[in-house]
């Protein structure tokens, strides 16, 4: 049993059977691999009521803490939930192995032939919220690509996250990978935190999957490379072109559907054009859903709305609300975007085709949308099985993190006795 009360230690424990496992990770076969995850799906769907048992516990635990609607439906699992996390590790044990796989090759008039292929990063540090099934999520991910992980959820999802675990890393032990491949930090404590973000002998990149303060913590206070994960200020632009039936569908869709996921829709802007007609109908459409629309100019003037304050733009409510204005034109949805958006997911909805090559080419965020909900932005949806989160950067990986994108590369340089002049 490990002393707890040495968190310090603790973690330099887990951080050195990490590095020691990612060395057998990296080489593993793909088929190897393929059996862990299998394995890993058939035990979470073995041990289902163990997991629903311990979700209960966080659930108590979420709500005497005071957790919003939104973070306990994070929270939640229930058989269906357990049958989504079951589908997501054989999904990505089903696809190709990225290890190994050949990006460019060519030939140099010295002899030389040079190839730029997939090698795993080496260990990498989940650091999450409230969601237990980051758990198979990353733990899959991680291990599909190569890379020992290291895994610390939220106080929240203690309980869950710990069955989940097991079930992962009896799936890795009965194919014949290592156990420490896929590591939880057994404890609460937020010094375990602190101690991963200093962790360079160890850890080769942290990916933060939280709100603004976990990620801002991580930023602001880590020594390892960082896959950010900003908070989804998701915006959808109805443009003075739009399609009225798609625009009502998709927003709708994007608000409702579940509005404590990171695709949720945030903001609504109308083109001053459409306010009478497709703005009308869907700010009623919205409201009558339930939705609180928090307005500013003239969709303030709608029946039902609330007025906006300043603080509402570039909010991630991650509940029944959204906030919502008017602008002139695309050039000024995109100013707007520009200036209260987090560089996550952003919408537009039209049918004219240079307004969305200018929506497109004139914003920056990871994931640009045309007449498509914005709870498409996962992972999942993106053919990728699961994803370890959305990075909002501009380094290295952009967008739904799946296996790929867990990779870095190195060259591989063969010759038949070259020497050099």
């Amino acid at each position: 049993m490990k002393d707890f009360d040495n968190i310090p230690a603790l973690m330099a424990d887990i951080g050195a059977r990490a590095k020691a496992a990612s060395a057998v990770l990296a080489s593993a076969s793909a088929e190897r691999k393929h059996a862990a995850l299998i394995g890993a799906a058939d035990a979470v769907w073995k041990t289902r009521e163990a997991i629903i048992a311990a979700n209960l516990l966080d659930l108590e635990y979420g709500r005497n803490k005071g957790l919003s609607d939104a973070m306990m439906d994070r929270l939640m699992l229930d058989e269906e939930h357990i049958q989504g996390i079951v589908d997501g590790l054989r999904s990505v044990a089903e696809q190709a192995d990225p290890v190994g796989e050949i990006l460019a090759q060519w030939d140099m008039p010295s002899g030389l032939n040079i190839r730029r292929v997939r090698t795993p990063l080496g260990v990498i540090g989940v650091i999450y919220e409230s969601r237990p099934n980051v758990t198979a999520d990353a733990g899959a991910l991680c291990l599909k690509s190569g890379n020992a992980v290291i895994l610390r959820g939220g106080s929240e999802s203690f309980h869950s996250s710990g069955a989940i675990h097991s079930a992962m890393v009896d799936g890795a032990v009965k194919a014949g990978l290592p156990a420490d491949g896929i590591q939880l930090v057994p404890t609460r404590d937020r010094a375990a935190v602190q101690e991963m973000l200093t962790m360079t002998d160890a850890i080769d990149v942290i990916v933060p999957r939280g709100g603004k303060g976990l990620v801002g913590l991580v930023q602001r206070e880590a020594r390892v490379p960082v896959f950010a994960h900003l908070e989804g200020i998701v915006h959808i632009f109805v443009d003075a072109a739009a399609d009225p039936a798609k625009t009502l569908d998709v927003v709708l869709n994007a608000k409702t559907r579940r509005t404590g996921i990171c695709g949720s829709a945030e903001c609504l802007l109308i083109h001053k054009d459409v306010i009478d007609t497709i703005g009308q109908d869907l700010v009623r459409a919205l409201i009558d859903a339930g939705v609180e629309v928090r307005a500013e100019g003239a969709v303030a003037e709608i029946t039902g709305t609330t007025p906006a304050t300043a603080d509402d733009f570039g909010q991630e409510f991650l509940d029944m609300i959204i906030a919502a204005k008017v602008v002139e034109d695309c050039d000024a949805a995109i100013a707007h975007i520009r200036t209260f958006g987090s560089n996550h997911t952003d919408c537009i909805m039209t049918e004219d085709d240079r307004a969305a090559a200018q929506f497109f080419s004139q914003l920056d965020s990871a994931i640009l949308m045309r007449n498509a909900s914005t709870q498409f932005a996962d992972g999942g949806e993106f053919g990728m099985g699961a994803e370890i989160g959305i990075a909002t950067g501009k380094m290295h990986a952009r967008g739904p993190v799946g296996a790929a994108q867990l990779t870095s590369f190195k060259y591989l340089v063969e010759g038949d006795g070259a020497t050099r002049a």
